[in-house]
C-alpha cells in the first residue's frame, strides 16, 4: 500500500510540474484578443488621476475599444443618476453605503473593493493658520475661520463626521460640497481657509495645496468597491476595465495616487 501511494505522489508531482498551481493575478485587459465596444464609467471624484490614466491604458492596448470621457463627481450624486437610469457600464464608488444604493436597486451584482483611502486636512501653501491637528481645525472653525466639509450624504463628508464625533468634536462649516473635488477647490481658491479631504487629492494637487495628517484618520478607512452595472452594453469591455484595475499594474496605478490597498 505504501508503494502505491508513493507512486500515485510521483505521478501528482509530475502533473504539478507541467500545470501552475500558483493563484493568477487579474488578468490585464491586453489579454483579451478582438475586445471591442464603447465603454462608459461613473466614478468617485477622488479616483480621477488613477481611472485616467487607466483608461487610457485599456484604449491604448486594445483599439477596438473607445472609452467615454469618465463621469466623475460626488458618489451620492452619481448613484441618485444610476439609479434614476442614467446609463453606465462601470461604477466606482468612494465607500460601500453610496455603492449600496446602486446594488439594493437591482442595477448591479457583487462589488469589489479595490482601494482605500484616509482623510488629511487641506490648507493653503505654508499653512498660514498654524493647523497642526483636527482638533485645531475645530477650533479654527469656531473662532470664525472658513472651513468647508463635504456634505454628510457624500462618502467623504459621512467620514468627516464619522471622525469629528470619534474625536468629541464639533466644527459647523462654512458650506458643504457635494464632492471632495469641490472642496479642495475652496482651499486652493483661497475660499476657504482649510477642509477634510481624502489623502490622494492633496498629494494629486501638488504644491498648491498643504495636507496635515492627523491621528484620528485611521479610525474611518473608506473602502472604494466597483461593480459592472447589469446594463452594461459591452460587459466584456466592462470587465475587461474592471480586471484592469484590480490587476497589479492597477494596483500600481492606484498606490502611485496615494490610495491604500484593500
Amino acid at each position: 500500500m505504501r508503494r502505491r501511494a508513493l507512486a500515485g505522489a510521483a505521478v501528482l508531482l509530475a502533473l504539478a510540474g507541467c500545470t501552475s498551481v500558483t493563484p493568477a493575478e487579474p488578468t490585464a485587459a491586453s489579454a483579451r484578443s478582438g475586445l471591442a465596444g464603447e465603454l462608459t464609467v461613473f466614478a468617485a471624484a477622488s479616483l480621477q488621476g488613477a481611472f485616467d490614466q487607466l483608461a487610457a491604458r485599456l484604449e491604448r492596448e486594445n483599439p477596438g475599444v473607445a472609452v467615454r470621457p469618465v463621469t466623475y463627481d460626488g458618489s451620492a450624486t452619481l448613484a441618485t443618476q444610476l439609479v434614476g437610469g442614467a446609463p453606465a457600464d462601470v461604477f466606482a464608488a468612494a465607500d460601500r453605503a453610496t455603492m449600496s444604493a446602486v446594488t439594493d436597486a437591482d442595477l448591479a451584482g457583487e462589488p469589489v473593493v479595490l482601494a482605500t483611502n484616509t482623510l488629511e486636512i487641506v490648507v493653503a501653501p505654508g499653512n498660514p493658520q498654524g493647523i497642526g491637528s483636527l482638533a485645531d481645525l475645530a477650533a479654527l472653525a469656531a473662532s470664525g475661520g472658513d472651513v468647508v466639509l463635504c456634505a454628510a450624504q457624500v462618502p467623504c463628508g459621512s467620514a468627516a463626521r464619522a471622525v469629528l464625533d470619534g474625536a468629541g468634536l464639533d466644527l459647523v462649516p462654512v458650506s458643504e460640497e457635494q464632492s471632495v473635488t469641490a472642496v479642495l477647490t475652496k482651499v486652493r481658491s483661497g475660499d476657504a481657509d482649510a477642509g477634510l479631504v481624502y489623502r490622494t487629492d492633496v498629494q494629486a494637487a501638488g504644491d498648491t495645496v498643504d495636507g496635515i495628517e492627523f491621528a484620528e484618520a485611521a479610525s474611518v478607512v473608506n473602502e472604494y468597491p466597483v461593480v459592472v452595472l447589469d446594463g452594461a452594453r459591452h460587459p466584456e469591455v466592462a470587465h475587461a476595465f474592471v480586471e484592469l484595475v484590480l490587476s497589479a499594474e492597477g494596483r500600481r496605478v492606484l498606490t502611485d495616487a496615494g490610495f491604500g490597498t484593500p
